[in-house]
């Protein structure tokens, strides 16, 4: 079976408990954002999202299982804007550059950077034993990418000697590095200048 991410969470809550777990991670996410993994304790998390230390424990009886939580809210909110039919499944270059416009003409603010990028970048400095789910989260994204391109192959739109996997990581890294350079720099231009560099280079192979 494949894996997919969401696999760490319970599956018998009433619809009251799912809210209620969904305001802890919430809150959750945004403390990790502000304060790191290591800063954000159990008594900021209570007071932040207005819980109990029972209602917290019961919900999220450790650490791991928390951060395990944050990791799926934050990716079902990048993979599912990914899978939007707005890119039809990026099997074209037009997808491609429509994904780069969204984050350069839509105005959407760059200066939060990343959710999923943020939170990578401060488990992998945690000894917590997440790192495989977050990996798999990666993996996904990649996929939906590479994906794409390969049915861009198949229907004869971009050259069958492309790598798609390859394709697929510049994508990524372009975005999460030009993200972060942007945040750095306050400024737009070096997302706006990775990701257009990106959709440049696959229009090189189209057929």
């Amino acid at each position: 079976m494949e894996k997919s991410v969401g696999s760490q969470r319970p599956q018998r809550l009433t619809d009251r408990g799912q809210a209620t777990r969904a305001h802890i991670v919430k809150n959750a996410a945004d403390l990790i954002y502000a304060n790191g993994v290591h800063a954000t304790n159990n008594e900021f998390l209570r007071n932040a999202a207005g819980v109990s230390g029972s209602q917290l424990t019961h919900y999220f009886p450790n650490k791991e299982s928390l951060i395990l939580g944050v990791i799926d809210w934050q990716a079902d909110s990048v993979l599912g804007f990914h899978r939007d039919d707005r890119f039809a499944g990026f099997d074209s270059i037009d997808a491609f550059q429509d994904w780069a416009d969204f984050y350069i003409l839509s105005g959407r603010p760059f200066e939060d950077g990343c959710g999923i990028g943020s939170l990578a970048s401060e488990i992998i400095k945690t000894d917590l034993d997440i790192h495989d789910h977050l990996a798999l989260v990666f993996e996904q994204w990649r996929d939906i990418f590479r994906d794409g391109l390969e049915r861009m192959q198949q229907l004869g739109r971009i050259d069958a000697s492309v790598d798609p996997v390859r394709l697929a990581h510049m994508f990524i890294a372009a975005y999460q590095g030009g993200m972060l350079l942007a945040q750095i720099a306050r400024d737009i231009a070096p997302l706006r200048d990775a990701l257009y560099a990106a959709v440049d280079h696959l229009r090189t192979f189209a057929e």
